[in-house]
């Protein structure tokens, strides 16, 4: 180990700990990596503050925030680590929450996961990590990865090496500052590793399955969250092959394109999918599964684009080509992308499915995650 090596072990890291097993191996190596290390339990969301507002809904979908807390405790307890928790409840809400309830009510489909890796993990806790307690870095369990370019002076944003969980997509809206302070110890491990190494120490969330959906909200259920929040608008459900009535809805806002399920038209000879939505007039247009082409899409734009790194470092114009997700997991696609100012247009290589306003694209240069932005 070189000496520079070794100072650099000794910088103290606030390891984000939420109770499952990526986070718990992330502490676990840093520590035997010689870092200094606390955990760190962040509160976002509280089902009895909301009780007035969640009625009746079905408690069994809220995220059990107190049993994560009792693992991430677990977890610091076995490997002798302070373990700090502070809550970012009303932060949550005023800048996450309410701009999710805001765009579906507007009929656009929202990534509350973006929004709360910019504004609440790799913010609120990133300030208060490196403010209150000292911290020299924050690290999570997010399989990505993070260096420094010596060449453009730029830290670079990197997809995952287990491509099946990279999850550099949610972390697209990051910048410069917020990684230059971040560590992400898991960028070249396996999720398959993750597991063994955390039942080879015998680490209390070894067998804890990984968490699904958003936490708050839960897999089942979700038209009925949001009613707590959006009003019942009813409106007509129209065939966009015709423009003939098959049906009524209780809110274009509830429906995201591309849906299949829940859209309760009975009487019809075949499956239908949700095409467009017209907020204003409270109509939702769906076509049969036997005709796809509403759900195809070759171009989009983009508004204030939020670049991790200055493109004219690796393109010449702007306008290039590079490639793009525009969904968690989704096949990385071919684009063209011209840059307009603070936004950009991308137009696609193929048509792909069901390209969605409010949702996220993504731009990748090799495994160098660009930047991303809201689809308008």
């Amino acid at each position: 180990m070189s000496e520079y090596e070794g100072k650099m072990k000794k910088k103290k890291v606030i390891v984000g700990l939420s109770g499952g097993v990526d986070s718990s191996v992330t502490l676990l190596l840093l520590q035997q990596q010689g870092y200094d290390v606390e955990a760190f339990f962040m509160r976002n969301w509280d089902s009895a503050l909301n009780n007035d507002v969640l009625g009746n809904f079905d408690e069994s979908e809220i995220c059990p925030q107190e049993i994560d807390y009792q693992d991430a405790k677990k977890v610091a307890d076995q490997l002798n680590v302070k373990l700090h928790r502070v809550d970012f409840i009303k932060e949550y809400w005023e800048y996450v929450f309410k701009h999710f309830v805001d765009e579906y009510s507007e009929g656009r489909t929202p990534n509350p996961d973006i929004l709360c890796n910019k504004h609440i993990k790799f913010d609120q806790f990133l300030n208060y990590a490196t403010e209150k307690l000292g911290a020299d870095y924050i690290a999570t369990g997010h399989y990505a990865g993070v260096r420094f370019n010596g060449v453009t002076n730029e830290y670079e944003l990197l997809k995952g090496k287990d491509i099946t969980k990279d999850q550099s997509y949610f972390l697209s809206e990051l910048s410069q500052k917020q990684l230059s302070k971040t560590m992400f110890p898991l960028y070249d491990i396996e999720k398959t590793e993750i597991r063994s190494i955390a039942k080879k120490y015998k680490i209390a969330t070894s067998e804890k399955p990984d968490s699904t959906g958003i936490c708050f909200i839960g897999e089942r259920n979700f038209t009925k969250f949001l009613q707590n929040y959006i009003p019942n608008q009813p409106g007509d459900v129209v065939d966009i092959t015709n423009n003939k009535k098959i049906g009524t809805h209780i809110g274009v806002m509830y429906y995201t394109i591309g849906q299949r399920k829940g859209l309760n038209l009975g009487g019809q000879t075949e499956p239908y999918y949700v095409a467009d939505k017209d907020v204003e007039n409270k109509i939702l247009f769906v076509s049969p599964t036997s005709d796809k082409k509403y759900l195809y899409s070759d171009k989009c734009e983009s508004e204030n684009f939020n670049w991790i790194v200055n493109p004219k470092n690796y393109f010449k114009e702007n306008k290039f080509k590079c490639t793009a997700k525009f969904r968690y997991r989704q096949p990385d696609a071919g684009v063209e992308v011209e840059i307009i100012g603070n936004d950009i247009k991308v137009i696609l290589d193929e048509k792909t499915r069901a390209l969605t306003p409010g949702q996220e694209v993504v731009l990748y240069h090799g495994e160098i995650c660009l930047g991303g932005g809201v689809i308008k």
